[in-house]
């Protein structure tokens, strides 16, 4: 009894310092402020007609397929869900792996010199118990497979977390196969099996998260910063995303440099350096990349930043952060305008989920006053993450990309990138963030996209309870 009450009392000690730990070096970083320059808010839009008829309006990959296919430099890609794994009823959309691979390798065929840096995470192996056939197509053509480290990055479910450092993260996992269904391949069309060490890592519940390009474009940078998957069963998805160039394009990809540091790997090739900082003029568009806590930062900012007669629009796929949840409380009561449109988290790959959290904390933030409708999911998810302030003196601040409003994403347990855009409210990027939220939200020129919050108002005692347990224990994916 001595021995398993000191072995409780050891794996609750180390889970707690790995939750409390520094974050590894070279993240939670907010870059500086660079000139916006020429830049596209890039978005992918799913509604449905009159008849029940989904639509599709997607831009984000087919501008990640274009500036791969121009490259001649370099190119350094980090995607976090690269698979074609499937729910059910499967997701025929895109095939976007398997389109994300052919122009990586032909790009590679036409330059064979080019190096090329793909970057992910682990949960496309099932932690290494399964084979990832499209990277190791990618890895033989001489394209440089990282799978990122997760082991530097803070434990978000230390009471899991703690014993699996003690114990299971040392015996490894191998990719023949084991005895238990693939999660991921819901309805088992794959055939495959996996090991219980691949379960045994998904409950550390911690991800690289970051879905983000660099590439040159003739004699410039340019970079995309997204909230979409190259995999094939979240190919009609809503998402957003920004193409950007220039010394903004640069900071990017040192950060991507620190999550190769993580992995103990030296790049096939040496990255650029981003140019030193420099003083904006004031009321000069900028463009700021964000890591991790930086996120967080900069979204409480602009929340507490909020007066009277300013504007707060909201999309998010998951929305759970308490700190954020009750900086909007407060900004309702002070007068801003917000609306909040979420995901109802009700569709996850085949599986129909309970609603958690974006129902509760939407009940929350509807008892405060704040306006919330839901997107009319369809086995789809709306997988944005964007706030846009819109400030009555005509300045805007837009925040998008990889990291959803939780404690996972924004608190430096997962890797995560957003960016930060600064400029004028009649500005090109602002503009079509504005007109895109303005469909979204009352359903325009005959395109469904949400419903009003009553259609998933979920104000279940039980369930809030749920969530706050599953948020401060870190028993979630969020």
């Amino acid at each position: 009894m001595l021995c398993i009450l000191g072995l409780g009392l050891l794996a609750g000690i180390t889970g707690l310092i790995h939750q409390r730990k520094p974050p590894p070096e070279g993240t939670g970083i907010a870059w500086p402020e660079r000139p916006l320059g020429d830049a596209t808010l890039l978005h992918d839009l799913t509604w449905h007609d009159a008849q029940g008829q989904r639509h599709l309006q997607q831009a984000i990959f087919d501008d990640i397929l274009r500036l791969i296919a121009q490259a001649e430099q370099l190119i350094v890609l980090d995607m976090f869900l690269f698979n074609d794994f499937q729910g059910d009823p499967p997701e025929t959309h895109r095939a976007l792996s398997s389109e994300l691979t052919q122009a990586l390798l032909a790009r590679r065929k036409a330059v064979p010199d080019l190096p090329i840096i793909v970057i992910t995470d682990p949960v496309n192996t099932l932690y290494g118990g399964l084979r990832a056939t499209h990277l190791d197509k990618l890895e033989y053509a001489g394209i440089q497979i990282v799978e990122t480290d997760l082991r530097p990055l803070r434990d978000s479910n230390p009471s899991w977390s703690g014993l699996w450092r003690l114990c299971c993260q040392w015996f490894g996992n191998r990719p023949d196969g084991g005895w238990l269904p693939n999660a991921m391949d819901e309805g088992g069309r794959r055939g495959e099996r996996v090991t219980l060490r691949s379960y045994l890592a998904l409950l550390n519940f911690k991800a690289n998260h970051r879905k983000t390009l660099v590439v040159d474009d003739g004699d410039s940078w340019h970079a995309i910063v997204t909230s979409a998957n190259p995999h094939d069963d979240s190919s009609a998805h809503s998402n957003a995303g920004l193409r950007f160039g220039g010394p903004a394009a640069l900071d990017l990809l040192a950060s991507e440099a620190a999550v190769l540091a993580m992995a103990g790997v030296s790049p096939i090739a040496r990255l650029p350096d981003p140019p030193p900082a420099s003083t904006l003029t004031p009321g000069t568009p900028s463009v700021q990349v964000l890591t991790e806590g930086a996120i967080r930062d900069a979204l409480l900012d602009t929340v507490n930043g909020a007066s009277h007669g300013d504007r707060l629009d909201i999309g998010v796929f998951y929305f759970s952060h308490r700190p954020l949840r009750r900086a909007l409380q407060a900004a309702q009561a002070r007068g801003v305008q917000i609306r909040v449109l979420l995901d109802p988290n009700k569709h996850a790959f085949g599986r129909e989920k309970n609603g958690v959290p974006n129902r509760q904390v939407a009940a929350l933030l509807h008892n405060a006053g704040v306006p919330v409708r839901w997107c009319d999911t369809r086995g789809e998810q709306c997988h944005t993450k964007q706030l846009h302030w819109r400030g009555a003196s005509g300045e805007d601040v837009l925040i998008v990309g990889s990291a959803n409003f939780t404690r996972r994403n924004l608190d430096d347990y997962n890797l995560e990138t957003s960016v930060r855009v600064r400029a004028p409210g009649n500005h090109s990027v602002m503009q079509d963030a504005r007109a895109v939220f303005e469909a979204r939200w009352h359903n325009t020129e005959g395109r469904h996209f949400s419903l009003p919050y009553a259609a998933y108002a979920d104000h279940s005692r039980w369930r809030l309870w749920l969530y706050r347990f599953m948020e401060t224990t870190g028993w979630s994916s969020f």
